[in-house]
């Protein structure tokens, strides 16, 4: 019982570092730009801003940030099989 509780112990100390990676990588704000286009990404994979030629389009960053997300969770549910649902232990 004693190994068991430690193994709890150690994968409540791996989700808190993963949330903590989280939030340290939502915090990073990565700019590129390729002639008159400029990208605003966080580190958490969010767009913040898109510009084309000095034109923000807010449907644009919300559509990237749609398929970021879905891509996300596809990429979860892999995973999350491959890892026998040890991957739902860590989660947000």
């Amino acid at each position: 019982m004693a190994g068991f509780m430690s193994q709890l112990g150690d994968l409540n100390k791996l989700r808190k570092q993963a949330k903590q990676m989280q939030q340290d990588l939502a915090a990073e704000e990565i700019i590129v730009e390729r002639g008159d286009i400029i990208v605003k990404i966080t580190g958490g994979q969010e767009v913040k801003d898109i510009s084309v030629q000095g034109i923000h389009s807010e449907e644009l960053v919300k559509a990237l940030n749609e398929a970021i997300k879905k891509s996300q969770e596809v990429a979860a549910k892999k995973l999350q099989s491959m890892t026998g649902g040890l991957g739902s232990l860590l989660g947000k």
